[in-house]
């Protein structure tokens, strides 16, 4: 096994599309996408016989006092039909090549997100706040419209023919419609206590646009009501962001928004539909809402950090206490 640098999108998107729900976290396009909102991105791979067993996408992020780290978002990815010794060995070099460039770059850990639980570990690693919700939820998208809707609770089916009836209407737009998103964000975040990222992070998030990422807004006689931010990458859509508006919400138009990405992504040929986190405790009503569609429970091992320099570690973990707090 050698490690090299991944400068070719074909090479590192075949890898993730084939290992099961491809993480677009890890993807090229979304890499390229992180350069212009958050800074440099290394993209690490390790080979055996020419073909990519692992790969890493990792985006450099700015701390206080002029330090660094290094974020790895749901990865790496390690192709899981390897022997136990080779998945390891796989990892052993990922991590040493990181802890090289770290020093370069005056990085002093790298947040990971793995697949699998890492054991056996050379470097100091501990577990961390999530950034990534650690449970999600999957539906098979092999199966028929009918299997897929005997298998959602009673409630949510009839809110799809609510909304049906109620002649709600899903349509594909871009960023030109960004005004509009924003403002359904503003609304869903104060209504509901979610943190948004900065206006700049969504907007250039639409640039990508294409069929990587696209924007669906459902609407009733004209007027936008909910939207939504989906994935479409590899074997896998992921529904990444979601708004609606304080006012007709008995209209039940996010089934109706749901129902349609579900069947777009079916026709289109993706093999998993993932709905990107669920917390029962965090985040009750959203939770309720994504079980109401059925699907597999996903569980990963949560968020770690590799700690390059346990000084400086020390001091970030209490500056984080600390400000936590207020």
């Amino acid at each position: 096994m050698e490690i090299i640098e991944i400068k070719e999108e074909n090479k590192l998107n075949d890898f993730l599309a084939g290992q099961k729900y491809s993480q677009f976290l890890q993807s090229f396009p979304w890499g390229s996408f992180q350069e212009r909102v958050a800074g440099k991105v290394f993209r690490l791979g390790v080979e055996e016989s020419g073909n990519l067993v692992a790969a890493a996408t990792i985006v450099k992020k700015v701390l206080p006092m002029g330090k660094n780290y290094f974020y790895c978002p749901r990865g790496p990815i390690v192709n899981s039909q390897l022997s136990i010794s080779n998945y390891q060995l796989a990892l052993d070099l990922l991590f040493k090549e990181v802890e090289e460039i770290a020093r370069k770059e005056g990085v002093m850990f790298m947040r990971l997100e793995p697949q699998l639980k890492i054991e056996n570990c050379k470097l100091i690693i501990e577990q961390t706040l999530d950034v990534q919700p650690s449970k999600t939820l999957v539906l098979n998208l092999d199966k028929s419209e009918e299997e897929l809707l005997s298998q959602m609770h009673q409630k949510t089916r009839y809110n799809i023919r609510l909304a049906e009836k109620k002649k709600i209407k899903v349509v594909e737009t871009g960023i030109e419609s960004f005004d509009k998103f924003w403002q359904l964000m503003g609304e869903t975040s104060d209504r509901d206590s979610f943190r948004l990222h900065g206006i700049d992070y969504y907007k250039e998030m639409l640039k990508v646009g294409g069929d990587f990422i696209k924007l669906f807004f459902a609407q009733h006689k004209g007027k936008d009501i909910s939207a939504g931010i989906f994935s479409f990458f590899g074997n896998t859509t992921t529904y990444m962001h979601g708004a609606s508006s304080d006012k007709d919400r008995n209209l039940m138009a996010p089934y109706a928004l749901q129902w349609h990405a579900i069947k777009m992504a079916k026709k289109m040929g993706y093999k998993y539909y993932d709905f990107f986190g669920i917390d029962e405790k965090k985040w009750p009503g959203v939770t309720r809402f994504k079980n109401g569609f059925g699907g597999k429970e996903i569980n990963y091992p949560g968020t770690f950090d590799l700690i390059f320099n346990s000084g400086w570690y020390s001091v970030y973990k209490m500056v984080r206490k600390v400000r936590r707090t207020f």
